[in-house]
């Protein structure tokens, strides 16, 4: 396997808020708070086995992050308050104080989620509104659930912004002030999306259920909670679909014969192929083994070059390919009287030089194990007629698995297979 080392990803490859929805229900308080985790398990009647979030709720309940109802219930398609996402962070991060809280002219001091709400404020994972306004009885969309996390966790995204969230099929529906923050959760697999994994639904209400996910894959990648299974989740890797592989980067290939005679002044096709699996630095397969690659020997600088055209793949498919060997300039002196039959052993030959030998040796029946028909040197008969008595004729002699590497003139945008 080429592993190449030289790479350009190409493709790729993240808080206002509306009006306060009342007064907290009584009976908010009791079931929100983190319970002891002994106390309760993840069996929730109206969370079946398969449920697509079952594995997240159930890791989180059992690190006392969230709790159930007291009828047995998990409400995984409930919204989420501020208030609520809240107590939900200081259950789940233990993170130092980056500011000092302020008081909220909405949270009363005997609020239920004052702590909490003061804790995601020092510790940078919520901020309130101007006049010291906090809402806490406000639902909070998806997109600003990742906002949060990701600011409050200090990810910041390593790829272009729009590259990234290009990755989803609603990203023009992501507000300008999310779409940093939510590259960098995305970079970080803390995004999961459920039931279509393109699908971001930003501005959409979360869900307790799509909390207790992004809060566990935010803790996976802190190395705080081992990873979940989950084909929901949004992984960069698949972000990026094409690689770049340099101008100037080598890429080897074979030829079944062992040998290609040719007149210098001849053109012949040859198809040649690539040997070994061709990936990106993290094996990633972009040429696999067996591809084809299309083009010419043509006439050089005192020999034959060959100009690859196309690579042509297993399927079918065709990409257009820039690349070029090395000149070869060793040649191979066919005399009068000498028989053909070893010098042609496991050789393809070019019909000018198959012409040419004809005249030389006199033999009529040249026996190579393939003719390239080529062009470039005028009929056929004529080139016979022209070495009829030659003593001898020299041919350009390519030894196509150490002569026929060959270097990219462009680079070569290439796409995962």
């Amino acid at each position: 396997m080429l592993n190449l080392n030289r790479w350009k990803a190409t493709t790729a490859l993240f808080l206002t808020f509306g009006m306060n929805l009342g007064a907290v229900a009584p009976l908010v308080t009791p079931l929100i708070a983190a319970a002891p985790a002994a106390a309760q398990s993840a069996g929730f009647r109206d969370v079946p086995d398969g449920y697509w979030a079952e594995d997240f709720i159930g890791a989180l309940v059992n690190r006392g992050v969230i709790a159930g109802f007291p009828d047995g219930t998990f409400r995984p398609n409930a919204p989420v308050t501020r208030a609520q996402f809240s107590a939900m962070l200081k259950g789940a991060f233990n993170k130092a104080k980056v500011r000092n809280t302020i008081n909220f002219v909405d949270v009363p001091s005997t609020y239920w989620a004052t702590p909490a709400i003061d804790n995601a404020y020092e510790t940078g994972f919520l901020s309130g509104y101007p006049g010291s306004i906090f809402r806490p009885e406000q639902n909070i969309p998806r997109e600003q659930v990742l906002v949060s996390l990701s600011n409050g966790l200090n990810y910041t995204s390593t790829q272009p912004v729009n590259q990234v969230l290009d990755y989803y099929n609603d990203s023009s529906n992501i507000s300008n002030f999310a779409r940093p923050p939510i590259a960098a959760a995305t970079e970080n697999d803390m995004v999961v999306n459920y039931p279509i994994l393109q699908t971001l639904n930003p501005n959409r209400n979360a869900t307790r259920a799509e909390v207790a996910a992004f809060i566990y894959q935010a803790l996976v990648s802190q190395n705080a909670a081992p990873p979940i299974a989950s084909a929901y989740v949004v992984s960069p890797t698949p972000i990026a679909t094409e690689f770049r592989i340099p101008a100037g980067s080598s890429i080897p290939v074979t030829y079944e014969y062992d040998k290609i005679l040719l007149m210098q002044e001849e053109t012949v096709p040859v198809t040649l192929t690539v040997p070994t699996n061709i990936t990106t630095p993290d094996g990633q397969l972009l040429i696999p083994t067996g591809t084809k690659v299309a083009g010419d020997l043509k006439p050089a600088t005192g020999g034959t070059q060959f100009v690859a055209k196309e690579l042509i793949f297993a399927n079918g498919e065709r990409q257009a390919f820039q690349a070029t060997s090395q000149v070869i300039t060793e040649t191979e002196t066919i005399r009068q009287g000498s028989a053909a039959l070893n010098i042609l052993k496991n050789a393809a030959i070019g019909s000018a030089a198959a012409a040419a030998i004809s005249g030389v040796t006199g033999d009529r029946t040249i026996a190579a194990s393939e003719v390239l028909i080529g062009t470039g040197v005028g009929a056929l008969t004529s080139l016979i007629q022209r070495f009829i008595g030659a003593r001898s004729v020299d041919l350009i002699a390519v030894e196509p698995n150490t002569d026929l590497n060959l270097t990219l003139g462009n680079d070569l945008v290439v796409g995962i297979r």
